[in-house]
Formats: C-alpha cells, sequence, structure tokens
C-alpha cells in the first residue's frame, strides 16, 4: 500500500512515497522536489558472510539521462560507468548514512539511488541522501536514523535554502549539512573566502530545516510500521577482550608518542602475534579465518579506546604534540624543469608533489550533465600511488576517494581563481602523494597552491587548509589540529577546513560518532582559522606573491577580436584555413563565439606570425595603413590589389607612381607583390590605394595593427 508524506522547503514542496514502486526491495523511496525525482532502493542481506569482520557497505547514485529529455552522446548510446559527478554524490549520501548502523553489523548491504527526472533547478543529489535515508527507515534493515541534508546558499546578506542551480551561481557560499536529530552529521561545501562566523551561520540554518526533515522521515515510517530485524553481533567469549587487552596495552604504551606511523603499525603486528596464543584456550584453531576476524575486530576496539582516552584525558598526542600544534612543514617550488609551475608541500609524514600546467580554451574539460552542459577552466586532479603508504597494490584508475579528494582541493582553491578577462588561460593542477599519513588533502590544498604561484598564476589570495580531529572519552572531549593517520583512524572526526588569511573557501566533515554539537563545531573552526594562518605565513615564506613571468616553457597568449561573422572564413572549409596557420605558425589557436582569437606559443615571433595571418584573413582595412598586396587585376584607369583574403581596393593609375605611367600594364602584371596605402574606405565599400605614397609618414610601416 503506497504511503506519501509532503511539505514545503524553500517554497516548493517536498514529498516523500513508498509502497508504489521497487516493492522486492527491502525498503524504497521515492523523492520529489520541483521536477527532480529521486528513486532510492534499500537492500541487505539476511545474515553476514562467515568471518565477515567489516561492514561491506555499498552507495551507488546514478543519473539517468532520460531524466532530463537526452540521449547519451558518443557511439554507446547507454549509460556507462559513473561521472564524476555520480561518485560525488554517492560518496555525500554514504558519508552521513554509514556511522548509523549498528556496531557489529556486518550483513552485505547497497543503498541504490536512480534519478529518474531533472528539471534543471533543483539538484537531485540531495533527494539522493534523503532517499536514502527514507528507504532505510522504512525498511527492516537496523539503522539509526534518519538523517537529512539540506543545501544553504548565501547571495549578498540573504541565506538561501536549498538554492536552485540558477541561484548557486551567484552565491558566495555553497553548504551541504547532514542533520541526524538535532546534531550535525557530515558537512561538504564551498565558499568565496566567507568569515567562520557566516559558516556556522550557515549550518545553524540548516539544522533547524534539518529537524524538519527527519521529522516528516519518521512520520511515513510510523506509517510503514515495520520493525527491524533481529540481528546477532559477533560473540566475545568472557574474558577474551580483557586478555587480548593485557597482550596489546604494554605494545600501545611503548611507541605512543613517538609518532611513526611504522611504529604503531608494527606494535599492532606484535599483539596480534602475542595474541594469537590465547586461540587453543578460548577454543578456536589460530589459523582460523573466524579466529582471526574475531581477533581483528577485538584489537581495533581496543585501539581506539586506548588512542581515544590517551587524547581526551590525558591530553597526550600519538606523536607528542600539544592538541593544537602542527607537524613540521617544508615548502619548496619550482622542482620540475619543465613543468610551468611546481611544488613539494611536506607536513610532518605526509608529502605531496604538485605540478601545473597552462594551456587555452580548447583545453577545458567540458561536461555533458543532466542538468546541462558547462565547461571547466580549473581542473585539480589528486593521485595516491600505493608506494605513499608502503603497500603494494594493483594500478587502476582513480578510485571514489582519490575523486573526493580532488574535489574537495579543487573546491578550496576555484575561490581564489583569476577570471578568464585577467588570465586567459585553462589551468590544470596535479597532485601526487608520495608519502601519507593523514590530511593529503588538504597537503594537496597548500602545495597547489604553491604551484599555482610558481607558475606565475595571479591567484587573489594564496589558500592552505588543515584537518581537525576529535577524540571522546565519557564526557572528555579534545579537538586536535592537523591530525596524523592514527589520529583519524582511530578518532571519531575528520573535518578539514581550508581558506585564506581571509576567510573559508572549502569545508568537508565526516564523523564516527552520531552528531557533533554547535560548541564543538565553532571550536574546530576557530582552531582551524589559527592553525591556516601559521601554514600560510611558512608558505609565503617560501614564495611571498605569484612570479612576475610565466614559465619559459609556458605558452603566451595574444589575443585579437574579429567580427564574429568572420568566423567560418578563419577556420576555413573542414577548418583547413586555421590549420595551416598553425602548422605554418607553428602555434595554437582557440577561437570562441564572441569572436574571441587566442594565439598560444612560446616563441613570440611566431605568436606575431599567427596574428599578422589572422589579419590578412579576417582583419578590417583601416585608412592610413600600409598592406602588402597582390595585384589581381589590371585595368586602364589602374590596378585592383588584393590586401587581404576576399579584401581589393584599387589604385587609381594616378597613384601607381610619381612618375607618369601611360599604360597601367608597363608598371603591373596580375600576380604582382606590391605595398600600397589606404587611402579612402568608401560608404559603399570600395577602397581606395596608392602605391606612389607609401613612404609618407613613416617609411616602413608594416601596416598591420
Amino acid at each position: 500500500m503506497p504511503f506519501k508524506v509532503e511539505t514545503t522547503v524553500a517554497g516548493r514542496t517536498l514529498s516523500i512515497e513508498t509502497g508504489r514502486l521497487a516493492k522486492q526491495a527491502d525498503g524504497a523511496a521515492l523523492v520529489r522536489y520541483g521536477d527532480s525525482v529521486v528513486l532510492t532502493a534499500a537492500v541487505s542481506e539476511k545474515q553476514a558472510k562467515p568471518g565477515q569482520g567489516f561492514f561491506p557497505l555499498t552507495v551507488e547514485y546514478r543519473e539517468r539521462t532520460y531524466a532530463a529529455g537526452k540521449i547519451p552522446g558518443g557511439f554507446f548510446k547507454r549509460e556507462g560507468k559513473p561521472s564524476e559527478a555520480e561518485v560525488l554524490a554517492a560518496r555525500l549520501i554514504d558519508r552521513p548514512i554509514r556511522p548509523l548502523f549498528p556496531e557489529g553489523f556486518a550483513c552485505e548491504t547497497q543503498v541504490y539511488c536512480i534519478v529518474i527526472s531533472s528539471d534543471s533547478e533543483n539538484d537531485p543529489d540531495l533527494l539522493g541522501m534523503l532517499g536514502a535515508s527514507a528507504s532505510l527507515m522504512v525498511s527492516d534493515i537496523p539503522w539509526n536514523g534518519p538523517v537529512s541534508a539540506v543545501r544553504v546558499g548565501r547571495i549578498g546578506d540573504r541565506f538561501i535554502v536549498n538554492p536552485t542551480i540558477s541561484e548557486l551561481e551567484k552565491t558566495e557560499l555553497d553548504i551541504v549539512v547532514a542533520v541526524r536529530g538535532s546534531d550535525v552529521v557530515m558537512l561538504e561545501g564551498g565558499c568565496s573566502q566567507v568569515p567562520e562566523k557566516v559558516v556556522i551561520e550557515a549550518i545553524e540554518l540548516a539544522r533547524t530545516e534539518g529537524m524538519r526533515l527527519n521529522a516528516l522521515q519518521t512520520e511515513l515510517a510510523k506509517q510503514v510500521g515495520r520493525a527491524k530485524r533481529e540481528f546477532t553481533p559477533v560473540s566475545v567469549p568472557g574474558g577474551l577482550y580483557e586478555a587480548v587487552e593485557a597482550v596489546a596495552l604494554p605494545e600501545f604504551d611503548g611507541v605512543y608518542g613517538h609518532g611513526r606511523k611504522e611504529m604503531w603499525g608494527e606494535a599492532v603486528d606484535r599483539a596480534l602475534a602475542g595474541a594469537a596464543d590465547l586461540a587453543a584456550e578460548y577454543g578456536f584453531d589460530a589459523a582460523d579465518a573466524a579466529w582471526e576476524s574475531l581477533l581483528g575486530g577485538i584489537m581495533e576496539k581496543i585501539e581506539k579506546a586506548y588512542v581515544r582516552k590517551r587524547l581526551a584525558v590525558d591530553k597526550v598526542r600519538f606523536d607528542g604534540r600539544a592538541p593544537d600544534q602542527i607537524r613540521d612543514i617544508e615548502c619548496e617550488v619550482g622542482i620540475i624543469p619543465r613543468a610551468h609551475g611546481s611544488a613539494v608541500f611536506t607536513r610532518g609524514q605526509t608529502q605531496a608533489l604538485v605540478a601545473a600546467t597552462l594551456g587555452g580554451d580548447s583545453d577545458e574539460q567540458r561536461i555533458d550533465a543532466i542538468t546541462g552542459e558547462y565547461t571547466k577552466r580549473f581542473m585539480l586532479h589528486y593521485n595516491f600511488p600505493s608506494f605513499s603508504v608502503g603497500e603494494v597494490k594493483p594500478i587502476r584508475g582513480p578510485g571514489r576517494r582519490e575523486i573526493g579528494h580532488g574535489h574537495l582541493a579543487e573546491r578550496s582553491i576555484q575561490a581564489v581563481m583569476p577570471d578568464e578577462e585577467s588570465f586567459p588561460y585553462t589551468v590544470r593542477v596535479v597532485s601526487d602523494i608520495l608519502e601519507s599519513n593523514g590530511s593529503s588533502s588538504m597537503a594537496t590544498v597548500c602545495g597547489g597552491t604553491l604551484c599555482l604561484m610558481d607558475a606565475g598564476v595571479p591567484i587573489k589570495a594564496p589558500v592552505a587548509g588543515v584537518a581537525l580531529g576529535l577524540a571522546k572519552h565519557g564526557n572528555d572531549y579534545t579537538v586536535l589540529t592537523d591530525i596524523a593517520g592514527v589520529e583519524d583512524h582511530l578518532g571519531e572526526m575528520d573535518f578539514k577546513i581550508a581558506g585564506t588569511m581571509n576567510g573559508v573557501t572549502a569545508v568537508q566533515m565526516d564523523l564516527k560518532i552520531e552528531g557533533i554539537s554547535t560548541a564543538m563545531l565553532t571550536e574546530a573552526f576557530e582552531k582551524a582559522r589559527i592553525g591556516r594562518e601559521h601554514i600560510l605565513k611558512i608558505m609565503l615564506g617560501t614564495i611571498p606573491t605569484h612570479r612576475d613571468e610565466l614559465s619559459p616553457y609556458a605558452p603566451r597568449v595574444s589575443t585579437v577580436r574579429i567580427n564574429p561573422d568572420k568566423i567560418g572564413k578563419l577556420i576555413g572549409p573542414g577548418g583547413k584555413m586555421i590549420r595551416s596557420i598553425q602548422e605554418e605558425a607553428g602555434v595554437k589557436i582557440d577561437i570562441c563565439d564572441d569572436g574571441t582569437v587566442r594565439v598560444l606559443s612560446t616563441d613570440s615571433d611566431a605568436a606575431a606570425k599567427a596574428l599578422k595571418m589572422v589579419d590578412d584573413i579576417v582583419g578590417v582595412p583601416q585608412v592610413g595603413k600600409i598592406y602588402e598586396g597582390t595585384v589581381s587585376t589590371v585595368a586602364k584607369f589602374g590596378a585592383f590589389v588584393e590586401i587581404m583574403p576576399g579584401t581589393d581596393g584599387l589604385v587609381h593609375v594616378s597613384e601607381i607612381s610619381r612618375e607618369r605611367v601611360n599604360e597601367v600594364s608597363d608598371v603591373l602584371k596580375k600576380g604582382d607583390r606590391v605595398r600600397v596605402k589606404v587611402l579612402e574606405i568608401r560608404d559603399d565599400g570600395k577602397i581606395n590605394l596608392s602605391m606612389k605614397r607609401v613612404d609618407e609618414d613613416g617609411a616602413g610601416d608594416s601596416g598591420r595593427s
């Protein structure tokens, strides 16, 4: 039987329906906002696989092109692997729902979101998160929701709840907040150097709206009335936890405070090896997968309890730092000879090699999204090779984590990139993580800023990023600045904040607990601001501002504007004309629809040659200018000279020479190359030229503008 609830958000009706579609799933929800509709289904296996030592949750978010009335482009007329936007949306949904599954639940679970309608105004990613929560709420899958997502924008001094896509183009702030109960459980967003207090105000507004949507989901779940299924967590024999703890704690005490991640890993390995001797005592075979899974789960609980107590109660960090102390930082720039800009940013045991490349309009990334087509002039790509953590793994394409980290770093720097008019380049930044022990995405932000400055990109302000952590033990808690890998893995929060001296440019927060208070958020923002300013001072000590000159290997851009009606003439049939110019001059040429022509070359002479060839084809003759042309027709009264392709003028017989000319054919022949000066451009478009006046007022004038 179908059930439906609805409310109004930002003046538009939002509805959640269940019981009509996807009825064989454990839970399904159809969420509609305007004419954007997302169908979400949740399914979970009834039993965990034997020896399953982790919770296998998969969240998929897929867009159907029919949702926007489109047919996929290319040779394959069907949807393929998920786009970056779909991967990012799936991560956005996964992060707040994952911590709400009960501890010990290990049944394989999948949440599948399908965008079936898009009105190009209401972004369906939020509907996916709402649908994921609603489908879990109405299912019998154990889950401690609901959770709701709200987007907040800001135009001027006015906050906007769930801004439309067209409104987002004008906002200085775009932040998504996931709310459970009255607590924030996830943050994701970008800002244009916005003060921390404004970001917190936006979060509070989203919190209020999220509570309303949570109540709506609770009402729907009551209508359905399904009880959650029972599940039996893996039982731990009495006394085993304490026995393993007795083996592990001395090992942890021996390395805690030294700070090398390898030492912690070795201590855990020694503890596991020592605890393996307990297998027979508790009725297990030490080689059995069930024992290994059980022991691994117990060891991770002991690790978390130990580290969180040391952090929250003892106020002692893994590497001996104070709670708000940042690891040692080293910055280098210009280390790659042929890159247009490069930097290495090292913070503790995290190191990023970042390089910038400058290109033209044709290097823009064109994206065909269901919400509309658009282009990107700035791209940042993040790579995480396995050697950075001393591991051997198959080398494949970028995974979800790499796409997500790259997007966060790109969003952090995007706010300070120069506009197209002042810097007409397409810019790509690539970060290769060479060593990782926490917060490699924020190292990418810092390294990205340095390499852009090294490349001579006139960014509005340098950007730095820092990751905050949280450790709780009972009523005690500590907010940590610049978390290392152990503190990230075993702590309860990973809160990344990037910005300039003037304000925040990006935020991303993930929790392993069920929510965070406003007081903790405020403290984290303040600590991030202090840490960010500290890092920026070190970065500016390496390179105080962007370089005045571009790399000699970077292309220079020469720009001219032509009549848009002449673009076809410049391109030529099948692109023949523009290709010939590029090949002959050895340059790259980009042509915009508004008539802007950009010539890219590292050779100024080649660029000048290309500009002259462009002017010869589509330029407009100017009175007083001198041109070199070709005689096209010889008549009794004078000769016609083509001064640019398709444009000719008349040299009257009286303007050929200072000496008397009886017969034009005695002086000029078809095909002769001559220099002429434009005397007049008549109202009817006819052009009068002179050969004898070329040397007047500036002999040797090229006649080119």
